[in-house]
């Protein structure tokens, strides 16, 4: 399309002055003039049909042929797992504690945690090494018990190419988990920012994955970094060859601190979320 003085012109043509016109690119073509519109609403209905619920797709064209690159369940942003925040948790019990950007979700019965250090994660120096981080959650996402455990770690899960701002990982390395939590510590003045699960976010929502990002330097938000450091670590239990990492990565079980599991409570009418030790 065209615009000039006297409107929108539906096509340019050769008498259109390029100087003076303001050419607009639009998809009127594509969905008044081909058959794209009746393509998609004919795939959207019959995957909707099998699945059972409506769908977010992913497609290409290569202007004759449609394909479907990607196909899952729709994000609705409602939860089944609606439940009231404890408000009489002892502070000893609480691990974090958010007030920030909460849906909703409750996850119990979970007795590890996988906790990367904001702080020393910064203070590698290579590359090399901020990959072996994300290899040594890949693993650790293979051999504990699926829906047991939670990461906790720095800036944004997933990053690819800056990995200072977060683990270096894919879903496969973090599929397991009962929910992942993005921790934006200030580091001075500066405050990282965090990915919102945007890395694999409709695996998270299609698996059941909470998701929660952690403030801690703001009001109203915790997360205790004395019972996350002084835990046993028992990441050596799990992997070998793995020392020089033990100040980066924590395995805690809650069970070496005389608790029995760890409990997650958001809830996105309150936008408060705990988690704590029962």
């Amino acid at each position: 399309m065209s615009l000039n003085r006297s409107g929108i012109l539906d096509k340019p043509s050769v008498l259109t002055d390029l100087n003076n016109e303001d050419l607009i690119i639009t998809f009127d073509g594509l969905l008044s003039d081909t058959k794209f519109l009746k393509q998609m609403k004919l795939i959207l209905e019959i995957l909707s049909e099998k699945l059972q619920t409506p769908v977010d797709v992913e497609f290409a064209s290569d202007g004759e042929l449609l394909y479907i690159l990607q196909c899952r369940p729709q994000y609705s942003g409602k939860s089944n797992s609606v439940r009231l925040v404890p408000t009489d948790v002892p502070e000893d019990k609480i691990v974090f504690e958010a007030n920030k950007h909460i849906s909703a979700g409750f996850k119990e019965g979970i007795t590890h945690i996988v906790y990367v250090d904001p702080i020393e994660y910064e203070k590698l120096e290579s590359r090399e090494s901020m990959l072996n981080v994300g290899r040594i959650v890949g693993e650790l996402n293979r051999k504990l018990d699926e829906r047991k455990f939670i990461l906790m770690g720095p800036g944004r899960w997933g990053s690819r190419g800056d990995i200072k701002l977060g683990v270096s990982v894919t879903y496969s390395d973090i599929s397991k988990t009962a929910a992942l939590l993005e921790i934006a510590k200030k580091k001075k003045s500066y405050l990282p920012e965090v990915s919102f699960g945007t890395h694999f976010f409709l695996d998270l929502v299609e698996t059941g994955i909470l998701y929660l990002p952690l403030y801690p330097d703001e009001r109203g938000q915790t997360l205790n970094e004395d019972l996350l450091n002084n835990a046993p670590n028992r990441l050596e239990d799990y992997l070998s060859n793995v020392g020089e990492f033990s100040n980066v990565v924590r395995v805690i079980d809650v069970r070496d601190i005389g608790c029995n599991s760890l409990s997650l409570v958001m809830n996105a009418d309150e936008q408060r979320a705990l988690g704590y030790l029962v």
